[in-house]
């Protein structure tokens, strides 16, 4: 996967397109992505006890990685990923402005 944790992404499809957020959690299994405060959704939990006392919680459901972009810190566009040989190390550079991510 060519998304890390921290990077500054936009949503390209679904009920939040064209929000941005920075990655919190990757699922590497699953494709998909977390980012706090979008893609949020509600579930109704019975109260356990009273530390738990249930009712209404929202929480954010995972992004498929197909369904966001990549913001260049540079040119600040969606773009893809390319990468770039430097000696013996492999860097992610921007498609669109060639600058290093």
């Amino acid at each position: 996967m060519k998304l890390l944790k921290g990077d500054e992404v936009i949503i390209t499809t679904g009920k939040d397109k064209g929000k941005k957020g920075k990655i919190e959690k990757i699922l590497h299994k699953q494709g998909k992505i977390v980012l706090p405060g979008l893609n949020i959704y509600k579930r109704h939990l019975k109260k356990r006890d009273e530390k738990n006392p249930g009712g209404i919680v929202e929480f954010s459901r995972p992004v498929p990685v197909g369904n966001v972009a990549i913001i260049c810190p540079k040119c600040a566009k969606p773009t893809r990923i390319g990468y770039k040989l430097t000696g013996d190390k492999k860097v992610r550079i921007c498609r669109k402005c060639k600058a290093t991510l």
